[in-house]
């Protein structure tokens, strides 16, 4: 099967990213299309997604799915050795119920606290309304994890859809320094360290993009995730590889990383490892060298 996928800004578009984890996390290859939100090119690429408005949306063999909990569905169908909800039959059933609630609910929470992967507010005030959405899913979470979470990091132990489906909320709480209990943090951090998260955050950062409006005046504080190493860009090499880590092509970008030079194809893929260096399996094993 050949799956291709339409997403926009990966700073700002939660869905985009609850879309593209399904497919990321679960090791399922796939095309990406990819337009800034409230451009022209935006509707240019949907053209190609018919009759999706909105992203994510995907498309194999001529057919267009829209809607991540359609997409999930159909990816969990077409690919039954991924596992991707959970194998016991009561805990697939809690998976599909969550995921279902999280898929329509939680507007307070969305509407105040849109996702904002440059920012972290150490100092927001969240509304009752966002307290109460934040009070319900962690209530959801610690039902999870009690009953069937006590095998690894997630909510069924392993990582199922209805982590992809709860990684953009889990930002919020990041982004805005939500309060949040003891058990939902350590699932919060699960996903702030998560390889996959980080770079899909790192990519968003390399982008740079900058939309209007998701931004607050309030004073910032640090990203709580894991702490990048502290690699910064440079104007020349020479560098200790010759070819790009990711690309295998030519150097013409670099970067300096503990006194040492490294090279990239293009201003992205050096930024995006500018950005979180040990998020990239690729880059570590020429660094650790």
């Amino acid at each position: 099967m050949k799956y291709e996928l339409a997403i926009a800004d990966k700073t700002y578009s939660s869905w985009s990213l609850r879309g593209w984890l399904l497919f990321e996390r679960f090791n399922i290859p796939f095309k990406q299309h990819t337009a800034r939100m409230y451009l022209p090119e935006f509707q240019q690429m949907l053209e190609q997604f018919k009759p999706a408005r909105l992203v994510p949306a995907m498309k194999f063999d001529g057919v267009v799915v829209q809607e991540t909990i359609a997409i999930a569905e159909t990816l969990a169908e077409q690919n039954p050795d991924k596992t991707m909800w959970p194998s016991d039959p009561a805990a697939r059933a809690m998976a599909r119920s969550v995921t279902a609630e999280m898929h329509a609910s939680f507007g307070a929470l969305r509407n105040d606290c849109t996702m904002n992967l440059r920012r972290h507010y150490p100092d927001y005030k969240p509304s009752d309304a966002v307290l109460a959405d934040t009070q319900r899913m962690m209530d959801l979470w610690d039902m999870c994890r009690t009953e069937f979470g006590q095998d690894g990091p997630w909510l069924f132990g392993q990582y199922t859809i209805a982590d992809a489906f709860y990684a953009p909320a889990v930002t919020r709480f990041a982004t805005y320094n939500l309060p949040r209990s003891d058990a939902a943090d350590a699932y919060i951090a699960a996903h702030l360290a998560d390889p996959a998260f980080r770079r899909w955050r790192a990519m968003g950062l390399a982008q740079n993009y900058i939309q209007n409006g998701y931004d607050k005046d309030l004073i910032e504080g640090n990203w709580p995730g894991p702490a990048p190493l502290p690699a910064r860009a440079v104007d020349a090499g020479p560098s200790e590889n010759e070819t790009c880590p990711y690309s295998g092509k030519p150097v013409t970008d670099f970067l300096e990383l503990d006194g040492r030079i490294f090279g990239f194809c293009n201003t992205f893929c050096r930024d995006k490892t500018v950005a979180d260096a040990a998020a990239w399996d690729r880059f570590i094993q020429i660094y650790q060298k």
